[in-house]
């Protein structure tokens, strides 16, 4: 269990109060509302759904190879471990987590799976076991201070919208024994999907959840072909400077990260120059660079996050575009801000944005 949770903990428990979402992990007798299987990929029978992500259009690097240290830390201070081979794909992403029945191993269920794929004309890319993986293989989707796991890859604790303690979390939170995994490819008549599977058991979920202990738990992505809408609007300089005048701020929807990164792809260009000709134009205008996200993940998560994109933005204009530092600031406000409703992928979309904001 990770400390930011035994803390939580321990400060209610002084004011006597735990609340009902943080009550301890249970058995479940059925999936969690909202989930269900990926038609793509068979459950392992008598499973079920602890745990339910699905993105419309995102990244994802599947790793073909064991996971190696690169030198770099992440942010919990831990030495990062990243497949020197991997695939990068693009698509939709869904994340299964299921919790498997009493006494199946997680090999036992690792092959179910892979069998599964190979019988409808499928190929398993590649597969390891354990240490054999690389980085952690005792830890899955938390911790601090250490080496990353191959959950960590894929995933972090400070990513989940899970509750703290709920079946969701604990089955991926908690530490873990015996892990198996592999990638796989499945052909398909508009393009090939791919598979992520790992499988592990749970060490020891005491105390919080304890129910899940020596039970196995199954970790699924199914990443599908899939083309990405072509939905950015270039907001000229010229239009910019109206919204200003207007309102005090635009908000722009054509600079483009990385999923859950920093990292401005390169179709943020257009935008970016869009930004400098605005400042170039105007000579005395100030402005900060606001990032803002949709609620997929924690909140201390998404506010550092959309931080740190602000400030990539920022760093781009004075670097590339020659921007004076003096005439640009950074904030980040993650979901604090939205301009729709985060019920629906069209409105997750409005909120992830770039707002300039007027100093002066």
């Amino acid at each position: 269990m990770s400390n930011w949770k035994a803390g939580v903990l321990l400060a209610l428990g002084l004011l006597g109060f735990i609340p009902a979402a943080l009550a301890d992990a249970t058995l479940p007798t059925k999936d969690i509302k909202g989930a269900a299987d990926n038609p793509l990929v068979p459950r392992y029978e008598g499973s079920f759904l602890v745990s339910y992500a699905l993105q419309k259009f995102t990244d994802f690097n599947l790793p073909l190879s064991p996971l190696e240290a690169n030198g770099k830390l992440d942010a919990s201070n831990n030495n990062v471990f990243a497949p020197k081979q991997s695939m990068d794909l693009e698509g939709q992403l869904t994340r299964l987590v299921y919790l498997e029945p009493e006494d199946r191993s997680p090999l036992e269920v690792l092959r179910n799976y892979q069998d599964a794929l190979t019988a409808t004309g499928g190929e398993v890319l590649w597969q390891c076991k354990g240490d054999d993986c690389g980085g952690s293989s005792s830890r899955s989707s938390s911790g601090g201070g250490g080496d990353t796991s191959l959950t960590m890859h894929f995933f972090t604790e400070k990513m989940l919208k899970d509750e703290a303690f709920s079946n969701g979390a604990c089955a991926v939170t908690s530490s873990i024994v015996d892990q198996r995994y592999f990638s796989g490819r499945l052909p398909g008549t508009s393009g090939d999907s791919f598979l992520a599977v790992q499988t592990f058991t749970i060490l020891n979920g005491e105390p919080y959840c304890g129910a899940f202990t020596n039970r196995t738990v199954a970790v699924v992505h199914v990443l599908e072909p899939k083309a990405r809408d072509q939905k950015m609007v270039v907001v000229k300089a010229e239009e910019m400077a109206k919204d200003l005048t207007a309102s005090g701020h635009v908000a722009l929807y054509g600079i483009l990260f990385d999923t859950d990164k920093a990292t401005l792809k390169p179709d943020s260009e257009p935008t970016l120059n869009e930004i400098a000709k605005l400042l170039a134009d105007n000579a005395d205008l100030k402005v900060v660079i606001v990032g803002h996200t949709d609620n997929v993940g924690a909140f201390d998560y998404n506010t550092d996050l959309s931080k740190k994109r602000a400030s990539a933005v920022v760093s781009a204009l004075t670097k590339r575009f020659q921007v004076a530092p003096g005439r640009l600031k950074s904030a980040g406000v993650g979901m604090v801000a939205p301009v729709a409703a985060n019920t629906s992928d069209d409105g997750r979309a409005k909120n992830r944005r770039v707002e300039v904001v007027r100093l002066n």
